[in-house]
């Protein structure tokens, strides 16, 4: 199979930064709904907290989003995907424990992806009660509002099967509009008030962290500003780094002059607390209130497209790198890296209405947001810091210096986010179940692994042929075909020399055995073909990329009919009957599925992480589907996984008298 690859790198244009914003932008885009709010909350208005509050969300978005994030992070990327299992398979050959950080990594930022959506949602319907006349009627935490935000939130992960793309088109329009009505809101009243500008000196945000009566504190509110942040670096294969880098410019002055703009409308109010009243919506005049308030809803669902579409990314590079049980991957449009994944699109619909029938408010929600988001943060600043080390080679004075400045900025948002902990625990129970499951499975792999008994292939070619011209046997297969782990085309599972020769001896023309290798290349397709015996014994090694689909069905047949067509093998029937008749050959694949056999003696460890193992994977996709073959030319045979057996038994024969 000749090796061939996609344009991964996106090519800039007008339709592709406005899809980008409907995608990309919408969690950090909606931020200026509670920023403000979270931060002034019952607090008495001073210049002090103002400046501040604006020069602390700045200099977030400046050295967090756009230095880490737009600039370096998404440099990291693996062939033009991104994504912290990405960041992963670029390093994992360096540094053997990377694995931990890359899963806590990606389940906290599953898990945080549960209640984004109703919180967004949430924060926009919640301000109708803000309209002359709806006051009584849309109350937050009311069984109405509820209701409303369950239904959007339910009708955006139904329309999740018809792909990216497609809401993407949708919502990019609807983005834009957003982005421009907050740039305008918020710059009239700059206009108004220059000296706002001010508040982009840095001293103001040490200010307010060093000399505020609790100020360190207001991190914690300040931190929501760039909880999208990760998610944008999860999409980068959807659209591509230069897309993004080129409408996050246009993004972040909308987000400023937001900010800005809420900072003076603030300054009105020196000395008094603002109550209920949320700083965003009285930018807004009354007769435009509803027609805003409109806008920002929209704006709220797609605030959750981000994280959606990276989380199905993220899982399907789980399943590859063995971190996560197969399941059914779904790719509904011809775009690259448009993915569905029907299970975890209900385990998140699930999650995200737990989260919402929880909480029930925005403002009980967002005591809860933004803790699992840096831990996320922080796990992706220790995979960067092996990325730069190792694959760009940069100085380590150099590295030191840039992973200091962003863990001294992330370790001061962990800590101010740590009182949320209390009210967290809900979508902490998520991400460790998650993380549960993850380890497990990739444990488990990797002690069954370590006890597979291979063979060597030399011993049992003669047997195999001998049994293939056996005339007395009746023939099993034109084409026999098994999926082997072995690495090393010289060696063999036992197990598939004994279903071959042992089990029910099967007499086939051709034996083929076929590995898989996963690269860290994420869109690879190759293949190498190893002639063992001529035209008895085959080897086949596909070497296909961590977000490619194994469907070894249309690959084995794709490699069959180039060996055809270049005379290295005849594909049709080799029965003297049909020969004349073109009918194509016949393919048996026969695919070994293990059971944990009790005759296992591990430690007390190995024991649970086998027997959890095998439980998950009763709810997984069967090895027969994960591999994309038909059910009529597949043969499933059950053996026992005996990892570690008694052998000492203490049995003794007793001879009569």
């Amino acid at each position: 199979m000749a090796h061939t690859t996609n344009g991964h790198a996106h090519k800039l244009s007008v339709a592709g930064l406005i899809v980008t914003l409907g995608i990309i932008y919408g969690d950090i885009g909606t931020s200026p709904l509670y920023v403000f709010k979270t931060i002034v909350h019952n607090k008495i208005i001073t210049e002090q907290l103002v400046y501040g509050a604006i020069s602390c969300v700045f200099w977030t978005l400046t050295l967090q989003t756009t230095f880490k994030y737009v600039l370096l992070t998404l440099r990291a990327d693996n062939r033009g995907e991104g994504g912290i299992f990405s960041l992963f398979a670029l390093i994992r050959r360096y540094v053997k424990w990377i694995y931990i950080p890359a899963i806590f990594g990606a389940a906290l930022l599953l898990a945080e992806g549960m209640i984004t959506p109703p919180l967004s949602v949430s924060s926009a319907i919640e301000a109708l009660k803000d309209v002359k006349g709806l006051e009584t009627v849309f109350v937050p935490g009311n069984n109405l509002t509820v209701g409303i935000v369950f239904a959007i939130i339910s009708l955006l992960f139904f329309f999740q099967r018809f792909g990216t793309k497609i809401v993407g088109f949708a919502f990019g329009p609807i983005m834009l509009v957003w982005f421009s009505m907050i740039l305008i809101l918020g710059l009239i009243p700059v206009l108004g008030n220059i000296a706002i500008l001010k508040s982009l000196n840095p001293y103001y945000a040490y200010d307010l962290l060093a000399n505020y009566p609790q100020g360190f504190w207001l991190l914690g509110a300040v931190f929501l500003c760039t909880t999208g942040a990760e998610a944008l670096y999860s999409d980068l294969g959807h659209f591509g780094r230069i897309n993004i880098q080129i409408s996050w410019i246009f993004v972040k002055i909308a987000l400023v002059f937001s900010y800005m703009g809420q900072g003076v409308w603030l300054m009105q109010h020196m000395g008094h607390t603002i109550g209920e009243m949320n700083p965003f919506y009285e930018l807004m005049p009354h007769w435009f209130l509803l027609i805003g308030i409109g806008i920002a809803t929209f704006a709220t669902i797609i605030a959750s497209q981000a994280l959606i579409s990276g989380s199905f990314a993220l899982i399907n590079e789980a399943i590859s790198m063995n971190f996560w049980p197969r399941v059914t991957v779904k790719f509904p449009t011809d775009q690259k890296g448009q993915i569905y994944i029907p299970s975890f699109n209900l385990l998140l619909w699930f999650g995200c209405v737990s989260m919402l029938f929880f909480f029930r408010d925005s403002e009980s929600m967002l005591n809860a947001y933004g803790f699992s988001v840096i831990l996320t943060m922080m796990m992706t600043t220790v995979l960067i810091n092996f990325y730069l080390l190792n694959v760009k080679r940069w100085s380590q004075a150099l590295v030191a210096f840039v992973i200091l400045v962003f863990s001294t900025v992330e370790i001061s948002f962990f800590l101010a986010n740590v009182i949320k902990i209390k009210h967290a625990y809900i979508t902490l129970g998520f991400s460790f179940s998650i993380i549960f499951v993850m380890l497990i499975w990739h444990r488990a792999r990797k002690i069954a692994n370590r006890y597979l008994d291979f063979v060597k292939l030399k011993d049992y070619l003669e047997p195999l042929v001998d049994l293939s011209a056996d005339k007395d046997m009746p023939k099993y297969a034109t084409h026999l075909v098994y999926l082997t782990k072995a690495n090393n085309h010289r060696e063999i599972e036992h197990r598939i020399i004994d279903s071959i020769l042992n089990r029910k001896p099967k007499r086939a023309d051709i034996y083929w055995f076929i590995h898989i290798d996963r690269t860290d290349s994420p869109y690879g397709m190759e293949y190498s073909i190893r002639e063992l015996v001529d035209d008895k014994v085959m080897r086949v090694d596909f070497k296909l990329g961590f977000r490619i689909q194994p469907r070894i069905n249309i690959c084995f047949k794709k490699v069959m009919q180039e060996l055809n067509e270049s005379h290295e093998l005849g594909i049709y029937s080799k029965y003297e009957s049909l020969k004349s008749k073109d009918f194509h050959t016949d393919i048996t694949y026969v695919i070994i599925e293990s059971f944990f056999s009790i005759e296992n003696e591990l430690s007390i460890k190995e024991d649970f992480i086998m027997d959890a193992y095998f439980n998950i994977k009763q709810l997984a996709q069967s090895d027969q589907k994960a591999f994309g073959l038909d059910n009529d030319m597949t043969v499933v045979e059950h053996v026992p996984l005996i990892i570690k057996g008694n052998q000492n038994s203490p049995l003794k024969r007793i001879y009569e008298s």
